[in-house]
């Protein structure tokens, strides 16, 4: 499948949740005799390894899989924390020259990669916490007001009824006393060089992947999707704000709960994938340059993930 296989030291495959990005990988991989690195915001958390469509331990075992089921889902993972987990990766593999193949449905995880996001400073946890409190008991509101005392640019391009971005703009605001436009440039520095990876993207048809997404939910009941929901709902696991939108937990927790049938649980869950699918899809259509290649024109075959 691949060509000057000595040539390839990067990886990078995107596209949509269940399009076929990690099988492919686990492919190119082998081939390669690469180490597969997850750039999917849902696949870091512990505990979502089912719903959270994570690779299977058979796939583990083939090959080395890393940053995956690595994070508390209590915690809220962002951007910046996975280039600060993935750098040292990076960094091992390329002084053993072994391959690096990263994939994952995260756009903004790549563009990161490439050097399009600026690297955002750490916030220290008291902050982040003392925010996240005052936003439960004062409401966006009041602190969307304070943001526009102390950087009203920031406050004008922020929604009053958006508490994760009216908080993320307060820390970080408290972390460094800078406004947000003076930290988000668009200019961070690339971990990766655009042109020194092979850089693939994956976009099935949109009928092929609606019944795609209605295969893997059924496959996801099969291997226990339910019970792992179940130790959510009874504590096992806490999810903080990120993991909590993981697809199906919350439709599975309804159902638990005894508010919705089974199958009304599982249609919610296929529907809201659908939708996020196609939101991922867009956003890879409009992001990506031509240097991205499209296996329906490049003659790569399409799998199943």
């Amino acid at each position: 499948m691949i060509r000057n296989k000595a040539e390839i030291s990067v990886v990078l495959i995107a596209g949509p949740t269940a399009s076929g990005k990690s099988a492919l990988a686990l492919e190119i991989a082998g081939e390669l005799g690469g180490v597969v690195i997850n750039a999917d915001s849902m696949q870091v958390y512990r505990g979502l390894e089912i719903l959270g469509a994570q690779p299977t331990g058979a796939d583990r075992m083939a090959l080395p899989h890393l940053l995956y089921g690595h994070v508390d889902p209590a915690v809220d993972y962002s951007v910046g924390a996975w280039m600060r987990d993935v750098e040292p990766v990076l960094a091992s593999l390329s002084a053993q020259k072994r391959p690096a193949v990263i994939v994952g449905g995260t756009g903004l995880y790549f563009r990161a990669l490439l050097g399009g996001i600026d690297a955002m400073p750490e916030v220290p946890a008291e902050i982040r916490d003392a925010l996240r409190r005052r936003m439960a008991e004062e409401g966006p509101e009041r602190l969307h007001g304070e943001l526009a005392q102390i950087d009203p640019a920031a406050a004008a391009r922020i929604r009053p009824t958006d508490p994760q971005r009216i908080v993320r703009a307060l820390e970080l605001n408290a972390a460094t006393g800078l406004p947000l436009d003076a930290i988000q440039t668009g200019r961070g520095t690339p971990l990766i060089h655009a042109e020194e990876a092979l850089k693939i993207v994956l976009r099935p048809p949109r009928d092929v992947l609606r019944e795609r997404i209605a295969r893997r939910f059924d496959a996801m009941m099969m291997a226990g999707a339910l019970a792992e929901a179940a130790r959510f709902r009874s504590g096992e696991f806490v999810a903080g704000g990120t993991a909590a939108k993981a697809i199906g937990l919350s439709e599975l927790v309804e159902h638990l709960d005894g508010h919705i049938a089974l199958d009304q649980a599982i249609e919610r869950a296929v529907t809201r994938s659908r939708q996020y699918a196609k939101r991922q899809d867009t956003w890879f259509r409009h992001q990506l340059d031509a240097s991205w290649l499209e296996p329906s024109h490049d003659g790569f075959p399409f799998r199943a993930s």
